[in-house]
């Protein structure tokens, strides 16, 4: 059902991106793990209580005993959270929006290619760059703390958390693919798919930002997300996530019945 073709032309202009952003998190990734040793944690420990609130804005309002908490509270609670959303905003955009964009849709149609299997191609090649970059950082992070500190880091929960991770990152793709292939133009796609992921990240900030904020926490998706929720194998917050990959899901058949019934300017 997909163009390899494409899918191999698509890896060729990507993969750059994509190592970019795995260097980058590769680079927070093992820090943070090293930042677990006892002489940093003291440090840690005094720039929590010097600026509460302004660590809690960023999901990081919390000291972590151990390896696992430790990494999801000061990795998971923004950073992971930020870094392969700026990845999906580029790529989603590339992947439908810039080809009409910028007239290269009529060339890419003009082939054997039709739109339902070009649609299917370009979001496919989107999950399998989400994915490839979440096994990447898990991977990185259990051999690293392993290596680090060995039998520290829980594991199953660790696994079960990127899990959740990689829900939350299909709930982003599939709403920024949703706006690439509706919008004619990147501008509007851009303005639709980055407004509202950015919004939600904004609320959900405030929410953690104290108790009278708190209430915000129902006002945006990402709250299904709850990375305590998932380390204590609590089964709501896997529900939550779970519902999270059908958001996502269902956005990408969206976007896709979208692209294939509408008017294109080329």
């Amino acid at each position: 059902m997909i163009s390899a073709a494409l899918f191999k032309r698509e890896m060729k202009s990507g993969w750059k991106l994509l190592l970019i952003f795995s260097a980058v998190l590769t680079m927070y990734g093992v820090m943070i793990v090293i930042m677990f040793d006892p002489k940093f944690m003291d440090g840690i420990d005094v720039m929590i209580q010097s600026m509460p609130g302004l660590m809690a804005l960023f999901g990081m309002g919390e000291s972590a005993s151990s390896l696992t908490h430790f990494i999801s509270n000061y990795l998971y609670g923004f950073l992971l959270q930020v870094f392969p959303l700026v990845f999906i905003l580029i790529m989603a955009n590339r992947l439908i929006a810039r080809y009409v964009d910028s007239g290269s849709m009529a060339y890419l149609l003009a082939t054997p290619i039709k739109r339902l299997r070009l649609a299917l191609t370009q979001l496919l090649f989107l999950c399998f760059c989400i994915v490839l970059l979440v096994a990447y950082f898990t991977l990185l992070i259990i051999l690293t703390g392993e290596a680090m500190f060995p039998g520290q880091l829980e594991i199953p929960q660790f696994l079960l958390l990127n899990l959740g991770l990689l829900g939350l990152l299909t709930f982003y793709a599939g709403l920024c693919f949703f706006a690439s292939a509706v919008f004619n133009e990147t501008k509007k796609s851009n303005a639709v798919g980055a407004g509202l992921t950015i919004a939600f990240l904004l609320i959900q900030m405030l929410s953690n930002a104290g108790d009278k904020f708190s209430g915000l926490k129902y006002a945006t998706p990402l709250t299904l997300f709850d990375i305590k929720g998932i380390l204590a194998g609590d089964p709501g917050a896997v529900i939550g996530f779970l519902i999270l990959y059908a958001a996502g899901i269902a956005l990408f058949i969206a976007g896709t019945a979208s692209f294939i019934r509408r008017d294109l300017p080329i």
